[in-house]
């Protein structure tokens, strides 16, 4: 294989973490979609367990594609984007986020498992450097 031909195959670093971020955007979005979710006449918010799950995910690809632990925090910094946006009122007043504990759960439970892994990634990394 040529050297031209596997700088084509590789997206650029850049690009790959940008659509990682846009992707943490679109996970707080639709988490706080569908966080209103009943089962019967229990709620039961299955997208904070989602979004913890993703927020991993796509932190440890950013990781891996950035090569540092500080690129993990950029699909955890768009995530918080998408979060605050929907925070934020619409034009006719409406609002996506509540004052309610479900709101802060979500928040806790889907940031807390990624940024656990972010410490344990920064921890094992110092570890080595010792």
């Amino acid at each position: 294989m040529t050297k031209q031909a596997s700088a084509l195959d590789d997206p650029p670093v850049g690009l790959t973490l940008t659509l990682l971020a846009v992707n943490g955007l679109l996970c707080a979005v639709l988490s706080v979609l569908f966080l209103p979710t009943w089962i019967g006449a229990v709620p039961f918010p299955i997208s904070i367990l989602a979004a913890a799950v993703v927020n991993v995910i796509l932190v440890i690809a950013a990781r891996s594609v950035g090569g540092k632990v500080s690129s993990g925090f950029i699909p955890l910094a768009g995530w918080g984007v998408g979060y605050v946006l929907c925070m934020i009122g619409g034009p006719g007043g409406d609002v996506l986020l509540l004052a309610t504990s479900r709101t802060l759960l979500l928040a806790i439970g889907a940031l807390l498992p990624a940024l656990g892994y972010l410490w344990f990634a920064s921890m094992k990394t110092a570890a080595r450097q010792v």
